[in-house]
């Protein structure tokens, strides 16, 4: 379509620019990816990941939907992290969520939205669980971006609550799981001050399978 047309003239003009800085970018590029960043970010198209933290295509791996959800009923959401942490030994996952989210803001109507409705009870979820914090801030921006923040808190246990990235702790796989938010008013990340680096750090109710399923397998020589 032509209306598309432009599209593909900027990406000629993009490929050229990296080409200018290196030209042998996109051979290494093609031969192997290593990022050590697995990013869980929204689809908000105000978001764009590698642009925020100024990495370059096969430093950041990226996954992104609405409101930056982990459920664990989500193949695809699991399927990236497992590829992520078993493949490509990722270091670091970033959990990044950001103030003024649509989603965060459509969780919190109480309306009807259609199909979408679904997939924002898992915020309504983290909403009705922190009501009473919520209900003290003065603004309805503020207590929307607070759940931006509460959100974002939430899935980062989610991601530490998965069996596979308790796994890759239990075999001693170094692995980091953090909050994120970014403000879109000024460009800038704000760190939530939640990094979890090992199953101790995650709640012990969460941890009780894993546990269990460790000692089963070195009771059975397995491992």
């Amino acid at each position: 379509m032509k209306e598309l047309e432009y599209l593909f003239k900027n990406n000629r003009q993009w490929a050229d620019r990296l080409r200018s800085y290196d030209p042998e970018f996109f051979r290494e590029l093609a031969e192997q990816q290593t990022p050590e960043f697995l990013w869980i970010g929204c689809s908000d198209s105000r978001v764009p990941a590698n642009d925020i933290v100024g990495l370059m295509p096969g430093e950041l791996f990226v996954h992104r939907n609405v409101a930056n959800l982990v459920v664990h009923s989500d193949i695809n959401a699991l399927s990236v992290i497992q590829f992520a942490v078993d493949v490509l030994k990722v270091r670091h996952i970033i959990v990044c969520g950001h103030y003024g989210c649509g989603g965060v803001r459509a969780a919190m109507q109480q309306q009807e939205l259609g199909f979408i409705d679904n997939w924002l009870r898992h915020i309504r979820d983290v909403h009705q669980q922190h009501c009473g914090e919520l209900e003290q801030l003065e603004t309805h921006e503020q207590r929307l971006n607070r759940l931006c923040e509460l959100n974002v808190m939430e899935q980062v246990n989610h991601v530490c609550q998965t069996s596979i990235v308790q796994n890759a702790w239990a075999r001693g796989q170094e692995l980091s799981v953090h909050g994120w938010i970014y403000a879109i008013e000024d460009g800038h990340l704000r760190d939530l001050y939640l990094s979890i680096d090992n199953q101790q750090q995650v709640h012990p109710r969460y941890r009780v399978f894993l546990d269990e399923e460790t000692d089963s397998r070195k009771a059975t020589g397995q491992q």
